[in-house]
């Protein structure tokens, strides 16, 4: 069976500064910001929620199907989908518009300056969830703020269990919007940040708000996760790691482990832990769809991480 991934897809334009920005802002000046960097450092990945996840998805053994709209410039992304052999049946290219696209300028000490251009992912509510034949599982990730609604309801109405994953959305939507979609949704996922925006936005305490769910998970960086569940809380620790390359996309790298273990009937322990894995996989290496590695090499580190044995 399928798993239905809903989100963006982008290209991310990746600029370093080798200086600080601090020493070129002037604050005194800001009202009349004009400002250049030279930025000999360049890289262009692939990205986007919903191809983040399928990618490491499909590492896993699972079926992602991506969902999502495009724009004209997005042939080699399309090339790189069919080599890597995942479904993009569904993936929709809206003329006349470009692929959403996020442009990053850091400095030395990883400050960051984005410009984020969505593009054609302001039209992906012309997806309909019911074009998608055999799905088990979906989930709703951040995309158009209409999409996001109306992909929630489509997967309601047809019985399809889903995730709701707002991520960096989740400010386009007020508290009686993110109750809508809790009382929508199967289960839910958010980091620690975004999971503060919630209890803000609803007034809420997090027990209150997993009840409105069968599985509310709450990711926390280095310090793990977090599964409120039946009523209780599961605490997953990280998976150790060689060292901290690349964190942008180990959210997505979690979402795909944990969706992997729901669709393949893991516990949510194991689930989680797989999940954790896949985040530490991916931090390793530069870039959001960079990391690789086998059933066998997924399956030993798993047991040297968790102390217990694992299939795939």
């Amino acid at each position: 069976m399928k798993t239905l991934i809903t989100g963006s897809m982008a290209y991310d334009t990746i600029m370093v500064f080798e200086d600080q920005f601090k020493n070129h802002i002037l604050p005194d000046q800001t009202h009349i910001l004009n400002v250049a960097f030279l930025v000999p450092s360049m890289t262009r990945h692939l990205g986007g929620c919903a191809g983040n996840i399928a990618y490491t998805l499909k590492l896993l053994g699972g079926e992602p199907v991506i969902m999502a709209t495009v724009g004209e410039d997005f042939g080699p992304y399309s090339r790189y989908l069919e080599e890597k052999g995942l479904n993009s049946e569904h993936i929709k290219v809206v003329p006349d518009t470009f692929t959403a696209q996020a442009f990053i300028t850091t400095d030395i000490d990883n400050n960051q300056i984005i410009a984020f251009h969505p593009g054609a992912m302001n039209f992906a509510h012309q997806n309909k969830i019911g074009d998608a034949k055999n799905v088990e599982l979906g989930i709703v990730g951040p995309d158009g703020r209409d999409a996001m609604i109306e992909h929630s309801e489509q997967f309601k109405s047809l019985g399809i269990p889903f995730v709701f994953d707002p991520g960096q959305g989740l400010p386009m939507f007020d508290g009686d919007d993110c109750m809508k979609f809790l009382d929508e949704a199967t289960y839910a996922v958010v980091n620690d940040y975004e999971s503060q925006m919630l209890l803000d936005k609803t007034g809420l305490s997090l027990e209150e708000l997993a009840k409105k769910v069968e599985a509310l998970v709450v990711t926390l960086g280095g310090k793990g996760s977090e599964v409120y569940v039946d009523g209780e809380k599961i605490k997953v620790p990280c998976a150790p790691i060689s060292g901290a390359v690349d964190p942008t996309g180990c959210g997505d790298a979690y979402r795909a482990g944990l969706m992997f273990g729901m669709t393949n009937g893991k516990s949510w322990k194991t689930s989680a832990q797989i999940a954790s894995l896949c985040g530490a996989i991916k931090i390793e290496q530069s870039g959001t769809q960079n990391h690789t590695f086998t059933p066998d090499e997924f399956v030993e580190r798993y047991r040297q991480a968790f102390g217990e044995t694992v299939e795939l």
